[in-house]
């Protein structure tokens, strides 16, 4: 039995019950090491599950699976992805090949960035097309995500923007050279992500992504112990420091016209300058007054009618 098993957002810990039981009943077990990471290394699982991980890295994945579905027709594997297994389509492709070769495969789900985002309080039917970044480069700028959050943007609805990482990637002189070096892993920063969006836009120019009248939401690593959101303008986000943000892992939401005042009022609590959800002006927590760009624009451009105003 070939077993994709999610292992949760944080730590050794968020595994289900019944993904334990399959990782402690398997004779091999691949830790999936390039889509996602999670809050702690290798070690931690090994010692938690009492059992040897191996690292499944994107070459294994993708050009070697018949190496990780060996014998699996006779004996249990299983398959570690941070966050649920659907989370990467590379997954789905495993599944596909286990299939063809009649191996029995079971999937074992978890929370992943695609449920926990709720956690900003923005509803998750109220979302549209979910969008990658990538990092850019001097000479590749791919801008096809501005057409799915336009296409969001249109309907009103909020768009999640998940973040680049780089694991394992080679220089372009190593890989032409053929020398297995890697550079260090990158993470992409909030700070980085709101920059290239903007750059877009400036490209564009189709008003979709105005930074001064744009409200969105920052998660950095979401469904840990350090979890950190931020909401503003993107012009606010932008301002804020790279430390404001701390370390990986982060994702991006920029909120949809169609915002209902309940979701302002959450996400207020995280607004840039509040604290417990009361906005600082002049140094002083201004008690029950809603003050501030993120409620003005969600008033006065979103036409979000909040609760005792008006």
């Amino acid at each position: 039995m070939l077993y994709l098993i999610g292992l949760g957002l944080s730590d050794e810990k968020d595994i289900t019950v019944k993904g334990l039981e399959a990782v402690k009943g398997s004779s091999r077990i691949y830790l999936e090491a390039y889509t996602s990471i999670l809050m702690v290394d290798k070690e931690r699982l090994e010692a938690f599950y009492g059992k040897e991980v191996i690292l499944a890295p994107r070459e294994m994945v993708e050009t070697d699976s018949d190496e990780i579905l060996k014998d699996a027709d006779k004996v249990d594997v299983s398959f570690l992805v941070v966050g649920d297994p659907f989370g990467a389509t590379t997954h789905t492709d495993l599944l596909l090949r286990a299939r063809a070769l009649n191996i029995p495969s079971l999937v074992i789900h978890n929370a992943s960035v695609m449920n926990a985002m709720g956690a900003c309080g923005l509803q998750l039917y109220n979302f549209g097309q979910t969008v990658s970044l990538v990092f850019f480069t001097d000479t590749w700028k791919p801008s096809s995500f501005y057409d799915r959050v336009k296409e969001n943007w249109e309907r009103g609805m909020h768009t999640l923007i998940l973040l680049d990482i780089k694991v394992r990637e080679q220089s372009e002189e190593n890989m032409a050279r053929g020398r297995l070096i890697y550079e260090p892993p990158r993470y992409m920063s909030p700070a980085l992500a709101i920059s290239q969006l903007l750059e877009t836009e400036a490209t564009r120019g189709e008003g979709v992504l105005d930074p001064d009248t744009t409200l969105a939401i920052t998660l950095s690593r979401l469904g840990t112990s350090t979890q950190l959101l931020r909401a503003g303008t993107l012009t606010q986000l932008s301002e804020l420091p790279e430390e404001d943000f701390g370390p990986p892992l982060h994702s991006l939401v920029i909120v949809g016209k169609r915002v209902h005042p309940l979701e302002v009022e959450y996400a207020g609590e995280f607004a840039v300058g509040c604290e417990g959800g009361k906005e600082r002006e002049g140094g002083k927590v201004g008690e029950g007054k809603r003050l501030g760009e993120w409620w003005r624009v969600a008033r006065d451009v979103y036409g979000c009618e909040l609760e005792g105003e008006g």
